[in-house]
C-alpha cells in the first residue's frame, strides 16, 4: 500500500461523515476524493497487470479481485438492511419510509442506483439507501475503465487520460444545454441532481486520478496552496453573484448538488484538480504522510469502506433522538457522537470478520505478481 493514501481515504469519509450529521456542507468532497483516489489506483493496478498478464488472466483477475474487495459488504448490507424494514413494517414503525427502501432495493441490487437517482421514477431519497449511489459510478467506472486502457495502445495513454478529464465537463455542460432548451421526458426536472449523480459527470475525477498514475503536475505544491486559498473567495463570489446571498457558511459557496450560471460545469473540475493535487503531493512529493499515517486516520481509512456503507442509516436512526424532547443543541452534537462510535463499531467488526477474511483469498485464487511499489511517473513533456 503506498503510505498516505489509507490518510486521504479516511479524510474522505470524514468529510463526508461531516456533511451527513449536519455541520460542515463541504464534506460532499469526500466523494470526489474517493472518486479520483480510484481513478488513480485502479489506473495502476490495470496498468501494471496489461504489462504481465494475458487478455483472459488480466480481466479475470482484475474483477475477481474487485469482487472479492466490493461485494461481500456491499451484499451483506443490502440483505440486513431489507429484513430490518421488514421487521419495522410489522412493528408498525415509519412504514411509508421503510417501504421506499424496499421500492429502491431493485436499482442498488444491479448497481443503478445513480441512474434510478436521476429518472422520473426518484421521488423522495431514503437515508437507507440513498448513499449507495456513489458505489454504482464506482462500480460503472470498474466495469469500463479496465476495457478502455486493455484496448488503448501505450503511446494514446495520455490523450485517453486527457479525452476523460475534457469528457466530465462537457458531460455537465451538455445536460446543462439540454435542461435549458428543452425537456427529457426520462430525467428528473432537478437538473442540479441528474448532472450530479450521472456517472458521465465524474469522467474528470477518474480522468484526473489516471493521468497522475503516469504523468507530472508541474508546480503541483504552488497549485495546490494557491487553488486552496482561492477556493472560498471564489465559492462565496460566483454564489453571490448567482443568488445574492453568500449561502452556507461550510458550505464554502460549493453547496452539492452544484448549480446555477454553469458552476455546475466547471465547479466540479476545480474540486477534482484540487483532489488530484493531493493525492500527486502525498504520493509524489510524500508531504503530509506523518499526519496522514497516523494510526488513527489510518485505521479510519483501511475501514472506510464499511464506514462509508454503514454511516448513512446509522445518522439517520440516531437522528430521531430529537423524539425524546431533546433541544437542538444537544440533540445535534449527541447524534454525532452517537452515531460515530456506532459506525466505528459497526464497520470495525465487518471489517474484521466479513470484508478482510474474503478479501484475502485474493492472492490465493487471483494471485498477482508484480511490484507494489507506485510506477514511475513520467517527467513532463
Amino acid at each position: 500500500m503506498i503510505p498516505g493514501l489509507d490518510g486521504i481515504r479516511g479524510i474522505a469519509f470524514l468529510l463526508v461523515f461531516s456533511l451527513h450529521t449536519d455541520y460542515i456542507y463541504f464534506g460532499w468532497v469526500g466523494v470526489q476524493l474517493f472518486f479520483v483516489l480510484s481513478g488513480f489506483l485502479i489506473t495502476d493496478i490495470l496498468l501494471r497487470m496489461k504489462d504481465s498478464l494475458p487478455t483472459a488472466e488480466f480481466f479475470k483477475k482484475f474483477y475477481g479481485r474487485r469482487m472479492l474487495r466490493i461485494f461481500p459488504l456491499y451484499y451483506f448490507y443490502l440483505p440486513v438492511m431489507l429484513g430490518i424494514t421488514a421487521i419495522l413494517i410489522y412493528y408498525g414503525y415509519r412504514v411509508a419510509y421503510m417501504q421506499r427502501y424496499q421500492e429502491h432495493l431493485p436499482y442498488a441490487l444491479i448497481y443503478a442506483y445513480n441512474f434510478f437517482n436521476a429518472s422520473t421514477a426518484f421521488s423522495e431519497e431514503s437515508w437507507l439507501i440513498g448513499h449507495l449511489w456513489s458505489l454504482s459510478v464506482e462500480e460503472q467506472f470498474y466495469i469500463v475503465w479496465p476495457l478502455l486502457l486493455f484496448l488503448t495502445p501505450q503511446k494514446y495513454l495520455k490523450k485517453l487520460f486527457l479525452g476523460a478529464i475534457l469528457a466530465g465537463p462537457l458531460f455537465r455542460l451538455a445536460i446543462s444545454a439540454l435542461y435549458k432548451y428543452t425537456n427529457v421526458p426520462f430525467l428528473s426536472s432537478d437538473m442540479a441532481l441528474v448532472t450530479y449523480v450521472l456517472p458521465f459527470s465524474h469522467l474528470d475525477a477518474f480522468g484526473l486520478g489516471a493521468f497522475i498514475t503516469r504523468y507530472n503536475i508541474p508546480r503541483a505544491r504552488i497549485q495546490f496552496i494557491v487553488l486552496l486559498i482561492l477556493l472560498p473567495l471564489i465559492g462565496f463570489a460566483t454564489t453571490y453573484i448567482s443568488t445574492g446571498d453568500w449561502g452556507v457558511s461550510t458550505a464554502l459557496g460549493f453547496q452539492a448538488p452544484i448549480e446555477k450560471d454553469l458552476k455546475q460545469v466547471w465547479g466540479y473540475s476545480y474540486i477534482n484538480y484540487i483532489c488530484v493535487l493531493l493525492i500527486y503531493l502525498v504520493v509524489k512529493e510524500k508531504l503530509f504522510l506523518r499526519f496522514l499515517n497516523s494510526k488513527a486516520l489510518s485505521y479510519i481509512g483501511k475501514i472506510s469502506y464499511g464506514l462509508y456503507v454503514y454511516h448513512f442509516p446509522v445518522i439517520w436512526f440516531t437522528h430521531h433522538i430529537r423524539e425524546f424532547g431533546l433541544s437542538e443543541s444537544i440533540a445535534k452534537p449527541l447524534t454525532l457522537i452517537i452515531s460515530a462510535i456506532v459506525v466505528f463499531l459497526l464497520a470495525s467488526f465487518s471489517y474484521h470478520f466479513l470484508e478482510k477474511p474474503i478479501l484475502d483469498l485474493k492472492d490465493r485464487y487471483f494471485p498477482l505478481v508484480y511490484s507494489t511499489q507506485p510506477r514511475p511517473i513520467a517527467p513532463p513533456h
